[in-house]
């Protein structure tokens, strides 16, 4: 049942995180050809925020299939996962507290034809950063498990 778990937190981090980093990486490039672009400009800004958004919910899977694995091995005390799960909710938190809003308030200033803040992008580039560079420390963090003799 372990490998089970496993496999499912592992591709549910594959299917949710992969999407979510492409897509949030390229909105502030395609932020700044939708400001002086075209409706598809427009178009592609609100597909790459939709798949932030879905894929973000999808990423609930990770977490769930996160914790029965651990618990399965017997190893949600360890310090690798204890970490892990900080860095997940850190990472979490940027994406649904700092990236998605941002992107949110990029397109209605867009689609209201409003005064855009030339910063956004860059901002909304950072954030984006933070939140993948977190990821990949938790993706380390998994590969190595440092201490860890679960021999999974």
């Amino acid at each position: 049942m372990t490998k089970v778990l496993l496999s499912l937190h592992v591709l549910a981090a594959l299917v949710a995180i992969g999407p979510v980093t492409v897509a949030a990486s390229m909105f502030p490039a395609a932020t700044r050809r939708a400001v002086a672009g075209t409706d598809h400009d427009i178009a592609i800004l609100r597909t790459l925020h939709r798949l932030c958004r879905v894929y973000a919910a999808v990423g609930i899977a990770i977490p769930v299939f996160g914790f029965a694995t651990a618990g399965s091995l017997g190893v949600t005390g360890d310090a690798w996962v204890v970490v892990s799960i900080v860095l997940t909710a850190a990472a979490a938190a940027v994406l649904v507290l700092l990236v998605l809003p941002r992107q949110q308030g990029v397109l209605d200033r867009i689609t209201d034809q409003a005064e855009a803040d030339p910063r956004a992008p860059a901002r909304l580039a950072a954030y984006t950063g933070i939140f993948n560079i977190l990821w990949a420390v938790v993706t380390v963090l998994m590969i190595v498990r440092p201490g860890s003799t679960t021999g999974t």
